[in-house]
Formats: structure tokens, sequence, C-alpha cells
């Protein structure tokens, strides 16, 4: 059996698990195997933003922010929270993506652009296994080659730290399991560590979000995502490092 339909399989047996509804479960498996299909056709992501980054590396603007990163990203401005209004802030986030993935597009989404400040955000997924195996040694390397490609090229960074998960809804159910809350704590804590030695941006956003270890009930939308309630704290946390690096 290959990977994707052990997947798919396994996906399957979770979802008879919460709904007894067939077409409930075809359409979710259909959405799973799109994905997959979309991962195999390009692997990185680079057809998203490609188009739209070709137009806009043509305009100048001295103070662009990329935000780079993964679901946590992407879904940043798509519900009722704005996506800094006002703001030459670009959204370069791409649900369910692992830090390798945003290594290899890093040069395409953020370098091309010309950014003042990139800010990183990803890592979650990787734990997860969303492109395959992977351990805190990966995903730091991954985390330092994009940090040292943006001084490279005259670009100021800002590491966001993972976000903590839950298990507080049914859909989530067995989230923390595949993010296991000492591994994100534990990149967390080196990251912070990097940043300093490294000259460069660092937000705990773990902290601001969580109680304990786990994300606070009203400040995420499904154990995952935050809600708007947790963007409106993220927001002002993030903006602030970003003054700060780019004086």
């Amino acid at each position: 059996m290959t990977r994707g339909a052990v997947i798919l399989a396994g996906l399957a047996a979770s979802l008879a698990a919460q709904t007894t509804d067939p077409a409930k479960i075809i359409e979710e498996l259909e959405k799973e195997l799109a994905a997959h299909v979309r991962l195999l056709a390009d692997w990185a992501g680079l057809t998203r933003y490609g188009s739209e980054n070709s137009e806009i590396a043509l305009k100048s603007e001295p103070n662009r922010v990329v935000f780079l990163g993964d679901e946590i990203t992407e879904m940043w401005g798509q519900g009722a929270e704005p996506f800094f209004p006002g703001k030459p802030y670009l959204n370069r986030g791409i649900t369910g993506q692992t830090t390798p993935q945003m290594l290899v597009r890093f040069r395409q989404d953020v370098v091309s652009l010309k950014p003042r400040v990139v800010v990183i955000q990803g890592g979650s997924n990787d734990y997860a296994g969303n492109a395959g195996p992977a351990t805190a040694g990966t995903i730091s390397e991954n985390i330092m080659t994009m940090t040292e490609l943006a001084k490279v090229h005259g670009i100021r960074v800002v590491l966001v730290s993972l976000t903590p998960v839950c298990d507080c809804s049914k859909a989530a159910q067995g989230i923390t399991l595949r993010r296991p809350h000492g591994r994100m704590l534990g990149l967390n804590e080196w990251m912070k560590e990097y940043a300093e030695k490294s000259g460069v941006g660092f937000v705990d956003l773990y902290s601001a979000l969580a109680q304990g270890r786990v994300f606070k009930r009203e400040l995420t939308a499904d154990g995952l995502i935050p809600s708007d309630a947790g963007y409106r704290v993220m927001g002002p946390l993030v903006e602030r490092e970003i003054a700060r690096v780019s004086r």
C-alpha cells in the first residue's frame, strides 16, 4: 500500500468514527485526495503566488513586509479580523506547508519581492509529518537557512514561535498527538536562543495564546488555527517586533 493510500485509509477511519454520513466521508476524502494531487504536481507551492509576485516585484515599496508561513499565516485576514489594513504587508502563507517547502519557495515568495522585513512562521506541520518525517534538527536547519538567505539580501528577519494546539473540538481530536507539546516548546526555545545569537527578531506567540500548554479555547477556531480573537492578540505583538527590527 502506498503512503497516499495509507493516509486516505486513516482519514476514512477517522471520518467514519465522527460521522455515519457517506456523502460527508466522500466529500472529505475527495478534498484530501485533491490536496495530495496538488502536492505531487507542485510540491513547494511555487504556482500559488507566482503570477501575483511578478506584478508586485515591479513596484517599489521601501516598507514592504512579507509573511511566509503555513495555514496560521494564510488564514490571517480570512475572517473578520483583517490582515494589517493599510500596511504594505504581503501574506505568503500556504495551508499544510512545512519548512522545507517554505525554503524552496523562499527566493520567489520573499527575496524577489525585496521586502524590508520577512516574518517566518512554520514548523508545526513538520512535526505533524505533512511532508514526511521531521526532527527538531531538520526544522531548525531550514529556519537557519531561510534566515541566512534573508540576511544575504539585506532583509531583516522576525521569527515567530510555533503556536499552541488543543484537542478542544470534535474535529481537532488527536491534534496534540501529531504535534506534541514538548516538541513544540523545545523548538520554540531553540528559536528564541537562535534569534538572540543571530541578531534577528523573535515573537513568542505560544505564551500569548496558551493557557498552560494548550491553546486557550476562546482564541482558537478549531484547536490549530487562531480565531479572530487569537489574531487580534497576535497582530500587535508581531507588528511591534517588525517595528523594532526595522529601526
